[in-house]
């Protein structure tokens, strides 16, 4: 019996083997340079890979999807629907929707940075220089006064006389702590209706003396009715992408 095993296991094998030995193998490995021209190849190679590998964080950080995947959240959970629509088609949405809104904004990157660098009419060091131009006017279009001048105050720096002398390390977390505040300012803006349904519904059951019964088990179809009714995905979307104006 052991035999067989083992004999139809190597049978088994063999379409494995034969398959293997016709892929590529691929072999990564550190060597020493003996010329420039490779370390600096292996320098720009270590450089992409740690852009790429900060890429989320830096689109989380630099454009509005903070506050397009907070007010989609705030819209599920006022609903509660639990899992419908899933984190994964809320993540998806938002992430369209942020490209769709920072269109301008990377067509500027693409004509004024990315193009005159393929056609090698600037380094590296302008085309990033001009890249940040227009994410910097995005961002300090959408922060709050008082968020920057609270980071302003917090790193001690001296007071800024025009945008110019702000810093990316300062403009960042400020953007962000905007972006928080005004989402959830939004997302209080949304609860209110659903609050509305829900009370109601609850009332209605106490008159009733069904104060055993879950009041969420019936506002919830009354809700997911409302929000069909007045449209409610083309109202948010709608605000969402309008508040970046």
């Amino acid at each position: 019996m052991k035999l067989k095993t083992l004999f139809l296991l190597f049978l088994l094998a063999l379409p494995l083997t034969a398959l293997a030995q016709g892929l590529p193998t691929i072999t990564v490995g550190i060597g020493e340079a003996t010329e420039p021209g490779e370390v600096s190849t292996a320098l720009q190679i270590l450089i992409v890979l740690t852009i790429l590998s900060v890429a989320p964080a830096i689109l989380l950080m630099t454009t509005g999807f903070t506050r397009i995947v907070i007010v989609l959240s705030f819209v599920r959970q006022a609903m509660g629907t639990q899992q419908a629509p899933s984190n994964q088609i809320v993540i998806g949405l938002a992430l369209f929707l942020t490209f769709f809104v920072m269109a301008p904004i990377f067509e500027r990157i693409n004509d004024n940075a990315l193009q005159p660098y393929l056609d090698k009419k600037i380094n590296q060091e302008q085309a990033l220089e001009q890249a940040l131009v227009p994410m910097r006017d995005f961002m300090f279009s959408q922060v709050g006064e008082k968020d920057l001048q609270l980071l302003v105050d917090i790193s001690k720096s001296p007071q800024p006389e025009n945008q110019a002398d702000i810093s990316m390390l300062t403009l960042i977390p400020a953007f962000m702590l905007s972006e928080l505040k005004r989402a959830f300012q939004m997302g209080f803006l949304l609860f209110i209706p659903f609050l509305v349904v829900d009370m109601i519904v609850a009332s209605v059951l106490m008159s009733m003396g069904m104060m055993m019964l879950p009041p969420i088990i019936i506002s919830l179809p009354f809700k997911i009715l409302l929000f069909v009714l007045v449209d409610g995905w083309s109202l948010v979307i709608g605000s969402l992408v309008q508040s970046f104006g």
